[in-house]
């Protein structure tokens, strides 16, 4: 099949199409066409099917970048992603709410449906759990809502927390000041904060102590009212540390909680208090639970492939030792991506 597309006259080419021409060439290997642009006009070619995806996906790109939405890699990645998985995706409703931060990207999108379930939920819970995979936005959607809301003056400060499971929570032990003994554990917090801050801005904030960032061991016996509060890497929370964490809300306050329950680094004699809480507290008005999967990986598509293949494999080795025949492509959570 062959179609032909005419783009309006306003659309960027350059950015639509990436450098060299990137971006269409993402589209026509992730879609298996034949992609030509003379101009705004677009021949696609290929299986019907396939053709109306990769014209849907285009069209749909292009009013993203009228309505002034930036269009990068990531987001064609991601565009392919919904519309493989659902010919009559709306990216629009995915790509279009921004979260405003004071960084040289000035917006932040969400890519995928269920980081954009994820946002919702964020704003209309105080509490909020999310649990998948590495690379699927869990903290640094996070961190750009709290930075947003910080900026609105909606909190008075940012707390943010990790376990510092690899120092056993010792920290009194390890040689040097605060500062020296946590860095290392809770680095990928202040990655984030560079991200959509200055250096100087998150000084300064963390000077007034409009951004405190601490182990989870330094969080008893405190009550964060007007905070927004995010703990990272939850899964390596014990029982007793998550039920500590979450009863330090206060007033005005909003709790993020994310991790991977199947990246638990603790002892095997102690519980992850993520995959407590679950039971625990599903159900309880004003608390959420969202859940993520490979399709919402927003870093290498290897990424997506590897966590996949990952997912396989323990479903079969799971099965084999409980006498079962191995359900290929079998994995927790399956196929529930969003806010409950």
């Amino acid at each position: 099949m062959t179609r032909r597309l005419s783009l309006a006259p306003d659309v960027d080419l350059g950015d639509l199409l990436g450098r060299n021409d990137d971006n269409l060439r993402t589209l026509e290997s992730e879609f298996d066409v034949r992609i030509v642009a003379r101009g705004h006009d677009v021949m696609l070619k290929g299986d019907e099917r396939q053709v109306r995806r990769a014209e849907r996906a285009l069209t749909q790109l292009a009013e993203l970048l009228r309505s002034g939405a930036p269009i990068r890699g990531g987001e064609v990645r991601a565009a392919v992603k919904m519309i493989a998985d659902d010919d009559e995706a709306d990216l629009k409703a995915v790509f279009s709410d921004a979260i405003a931060v004071p960084s040289r990207k000035k917006w932040i999108t969400p890519k995928t449906r269920g980081q954009k379930a994820y946002v919702d939920a964020i704003r209309g819970h105080d509490m909020v759990f999310a649990i998948g995979p590495a690379g699927t936005g869990k903290s640094f959607l996070a961190v750009a809502m709290a930075v947003a809301a910080l900026m609105k003056r909606e909190v008075t400060r940012i707390v943010l927390t990790r376990p510092a499971v690899e120092a056993g929570e010792r920290l009194g032990f390890l040689p040097g000041d605060l500062y020296e003994k946590v860095h290392p554990y809770l680095r990928p917090l202040y990655d984030a904060l560079y991200d959509m801050l200055e250096y100087e801005k998150v000084g300064s904030l963390m000077e007034k102590g409009a951004i405190e960032i601490a182990p989870l061991a330094y969080m008893r016996g405190r009550t964060l009212n007007d905070a927004f509060i995010i703990l990272d890497e939850a899964q390596n929370s014990t029982t007793e540390q998550m039920k500590m964490f979450l009863t330090r809300l206060g007033f005005n306050s909003k709790m993020v909680i994310t991790g991977d329950i199947t990246q638990v680094d603790l002892p095997a004699s102690r519980h992850s208090g993520l995959i407590g809480v679950q039971k625990i507290l599903r159900g309880v008005p004003g608390i959420s639970f969202v859940y993520f999967d490979e399709g919402d990986v927003v870093r290498h598509r290897l990424v997506s492939a590897i966590i996949r293949a990952y997912g396989d494999h323990e479903a079969r080795t799971a099965a084999a030792r409980a006498g079962d025949p191995p359900a290929g492509g079998t994995r927790d959570n399956e196929g529930t991506t969003g806010a409950s």
